[in-house]
């Protein structure tokens, strides 16, 4: 059934759901399409994890304690919204159906405020600092999750196949992790050399550099909403229907998303996304100050290593969609996942072990380019893996309470790394503040033991978050044929309607 069969006055939303056809596998144009999306995303993750705190704190000039608390209050207001607007585009009707509405109203205020992030009054106290790095903040999210949590949603729709919905997955967490990726290198290889000068021989430390990345990283977010809207838009027709309309209180919509989220599968990946995202948050935030004053690499070395995450993501799109097909999702992930977390901080632990050749040796460089490369391709991987893993809980939850909730399901997963990547940036302020990391300090002036007792903090916070992570992950239940049961009980369902 086309748009133009549908009877008049009638809208998607309204018709029944055996009406709706059963939709065909995603065409690569539509993986392309769907995946390219993630770059917003990307490019505000990674711009928030690895510029904001060192832009704040060594270049404007504020306490990395408020601007990390500043990142953690957003994070945890913005938090709030996920739920409601997942459990609103699951029951949205509209002509676009439950999801584009969302995606196309977001893409302006997304890319204005992301702008405004990077230029700072100059001349603002502390706290006035503050309040601006946190309004902003909080707008930013709070935008980007009108587009993310829909947009995200949309892949147990695409597909219902098992090992498609790790294909389809694969492109969105390539082009997430490039996308942002694209913007950190070119940062490092071409904005912050060009605006080195005699008085900031690092152009990183340059305050004018950061107006003309938000300029740049702007538009790109802007361009990849809308492009990913409107690329899967012919897809509207053959998406999942919202239930049939009826009068809602507040306590019935909560009741709902808790009758939803009751699923011990769906707790394991929950609890699981937390410790891996305060972990990933710990990380992202401190990756450079190790690059910088760890390793004494230049800005264009640490362009390469970061380069280098274009072939890890290439990496761990091509293996996950393997994985699903020859071990399963749940197995493939204990696997991956834990060859990735021991090999996180192995360069560190080197150092600390006074194994690693002094910097300036070109040993260095290439180790801890190729252990990047290889342990980041994993974690994408992981990553893969445990979002095909959370689109496969949608029909088991749909048998349980008769309603399609892929918004509630995927609000839940950004609402988690939300929460709790806030809480890793906050933590890795206090390491920084526990390990007395000089503030404003020219890198080729900071105390090697500062930054070994850095290390020394990092190292077994990271292990501990990534292997109780592990560890809670392994409860998770559903296999590839619980998840073919469930899609047969499904069609049975829908023909006796």
């Amino acid at each position: 059934m086309s748009e133009a069969a549908a009877p008049s006055g009638a809208t998607l939303g309204e018709d029944r759901a055996e009406a709706v056809p059963k939709a065909p596998p995603p065409s690569f144009w539509t993986k392309l399409a769907y995946g390219f999306g993630s770059v917003a995303y990307g490019v505000k993750d990674q711009g928030f994890a690895y510029f904001l705190v060192i832009f704040y704190s060594q270049v404007v000039g504020l306490d990395p304690r408020l601007a990390g608390l500043a990142v953690t209050i957003a994070l945890a207001l913005d938090a709030l919204s996920d739920p409601v607007v997942g459990y609103w585009s699951d029951n949205l009707r509209s002509r676009w159906g439950r999801r584009h509405p969302f995606m196309y109203a977001s893409a302006l205020p997304v890319a204005a405020t992301y702008f405004l992030l990077w230029t700072p009054p100059e001349g603002w106290s502390q706290q006035a600092l503050f309040w601006y790095v946190l309004v902003l903040a909080v707008l930013i999210r709070t935008f980007i999750t009108f587009y993310e949590t829909p947009s995200s949603a949309l892949a147990p729709e695409l597909t219902e196949d098992y090992d498609q919905r790790s294909s389809l997955l694969s492109f969105r967490y390539f082009f997430g992790w490039c996308g942002g990726n694209a913007m950190t290198v070119g940062s490092f290889l071409l904005l912050f050399p060009a605006f080195a000068t005699p008085a900031i021989p690092n152009g990183q430390f340059n305050r004018d550099a950061y107006q003309v990345y938000g300029i740049v990283a702007s538009v790109l977010i802007f361009v990849a909403i809308v492009v990913s809207a409107a690329g899967t838009h012919s897809r509207i027709v053959q998406l999942k229907p919202p239930p049939p309309q009826r009068k809602l209180s507040l306590p019935m919509v909560f009741a709902e998303i808790f009758q939803t989220l009751g699923n011990r599968s769906f707790l394991a990946l929950f609890v699981a996304a937390m410790f891996g995202s305060i972990a990933a948050g710990l990380s992202a935030t401190l990756a450079f100050y190790f690059l910088t004053y760890m390793w004494g690499f230049s800005s264009q070395q640490n362009g390469l290593i970061t380069m280098s995450v274009f072939a890890s993501a290439l990496i761990g799109a091509t293996l996950a969609p393997v994985v699903t097909r020859t071990i399963g999702k749940k197995r493939g992930a204990m696997i991956i996942g834990l060859i990735a977390v021991l090999g996180s901080p192995l360069a560190i632990i080197l150092r600390l072990a006074g194994i690693m050749p002094p910097n300036g040796d070109p040993f260095i460089f290439w180790f801890v380019f190729f252990a990047t490369l290889i342990d980041v391709g994993l974690i994408i991987c992981f990553q893969i893996l445990s979002a095909s893993m959370m689109a496969d809980l949608v029909e088991q939850a749909e048998l349980k309470t008769g309603r399609r909730s892929e918004g509630v399901f995927f609000a839940a997963s950004t609402f988690i790394r939300k929460m709790v990547t806030g809480l890793g940036v906050m933590t890795a302020t206090t390491v920084l503040t526990l390990a007395q990391f000089p503030v404003g300090v020219d890198p080729t002036r900071v105390p090697q033991e500062a930054v070994l007792r850095l290390g020394a903090y990092y190292v077994p916070v990271l292990l501990g978050l990534y292997l109780a992570m592990m560890a809670v992950i392994s409860t998770y239940k559903l296999n590839r044929q619980e998840h073919e049961e469930n899609l047969r009980k499904l069609a049975e369902r829908r023909a006796a309607q």
